[in-house]
């Protein structure tokens, strides 16, 4: 199978053609609410991962693509035919579970045949379809091997090929590196997301790891409490995140909950020019955005005082808590290896600090 240039499958915004809709869904078990109005698009070859809490959802929007669990309202749409009154059986969509619950007793290649035989398809055919399937997970040496007899990492390779061995527009995966250790995982993300360009498939992701998630995704749609609090890019909803829950949950941050008058927000006695409405406002301001000062003040730097309280030494960078005169705590990261005082003159630029939404749960 001929291998597609990266950037002819990246999704490019509005302009990427829509593959699956996800339109004003909702679902509840019992008295239990579990999605509200969920509204979703993916599109053709976009790696679309859904972040979230345990408990926020995400594998029950899994399986309502999937077909495993039926909505309670809303539709869901795929290159426009309506998914969700289709048997799982009818939908173009595979997907590989967190537990890869390959059969012991067969060969790595009988694995992977499994779901064509199942099907009664040709011999001839079966065998070309699980040869191509096992080339794209590079696994075509371990044909005859016993899943027992191979890694973590080569068996999640399996689980894909007898996924993408059914030829599905769309695949999803429900945390399928959970399982392994640290560093197969790091290995997985990157050869995962390598594999997901070769094939052009479009992968739907969900995991609670905010890391892996940045790591991989073309969009991220992070989920709270059964609704999606944003959507956008990892470096958009880094960036700018549009809620305090969104700051905080991706990466680190510090909330600053200033009083806007006239064009200035002010907060524990550090001022900045803004161009939010007057009023209660909160700004988030990434711990790497605050800096050691240097060079003569501007209007665009906050500049301060701060003492320092604690450190985190984190390898190539260090974590900082510090207070400023005020007695406000700040989380400030700074390179791993540089010798830090007691007292600092710290600041960060009047455009570092994002307003965000404060958002209830």
């Amino acid at each position: 199978m001929g291998t597609k240039p990266i950037a002819a499958l990246a999704p490019a915004g509005a302009e990427a053609k829509s593959l699956l809709s996800v339109r004003s869904v909702a679902k509840r078990f019992g008295s239990n609410v579990v999605l509200r109005n969920i509204s979703l698009d993916v599109a053709e070859g976009e790696f679309l991962s859904i972040l979230g809490e345990s408990g926020s959802g995400k594998t029950t929007l899994l399986r309502l693509i999937a077909g495993f669990e039926r909505c309670d309202s809303g539709e869901i749409w795929m290159t426009g035919e309506r998914l969700d009154p289709l048997p799982p059986y009818k939908r173009q969509v595979n997907t590989v579970f967190q537990s890869y619950a390959l059969f012991p007793h067969l060969s790595v290649f009988d694995n992977v045949a499994y779901g064509l035989r199942v099907q009664k398809a040709p011999a001839i055919e079966v065998k070309g379809r699980v040869e191509q399937a096992l080339a794209m997970v590079k696994m075509s040496s371990f044909a005859n091997a016993s899943p027992e007899k191979i890694s973590g990492g080569q068996q999640q390779r399996v689980a894909l090929a007898r996924a993408l061995v059914n030829r599905p527009k769309l695949l999803l995966l429900d945390e399928p590196l959970s399982a392994l250790d640290a560093n197969l995982r790091r290995q997985m993300q990157v050869e995962l997301k390598v594999l997901q360009r070769e094939i052009g498939i479009a992968f739907v992701f969900v995991t609670h790891d905010q890391e892996e998630a940045m790591t991989m995704s073309d969009r991220i749609a992070l989920l709270r409490s059964g609704e999606l609090e944003q959507v956008a890019t990892p470096r958009e909803i880094y960036a700018r995140p549009a809620t305090a829950y969104t700051a905080q949950f991706i990466g680190q941050t510090n909330l600053l909950h200033a009083h806007v008058t006239a064009g200035i927000a002010e907060c524990a006695g550090l001022r900045w020019s803004t161009s939010e409405p007057d009023g209660p406002t909160t700004f988030s301001v990434r711990p790497e955005s605050i800096v050691a000062a240097s060079g003569a003040s501007s209007n665009g730097l906050v500049r301060f005082h701060a003492t320092v309280l604690s450190q985190l030494f984190q390898g190539a960078a260090q974590l900082l808590q510090v207070e400023t005169a005020s007695g406000y705590r700040l989380n400030v990261r700074m390179p791993g290896g540089k010798t830090v005082a007691s007292g600092l003159e710290l600041e960060f630029a009047a455009s570092d600090a994002v307003r965000v939404r404060e958002t209830q749960a």
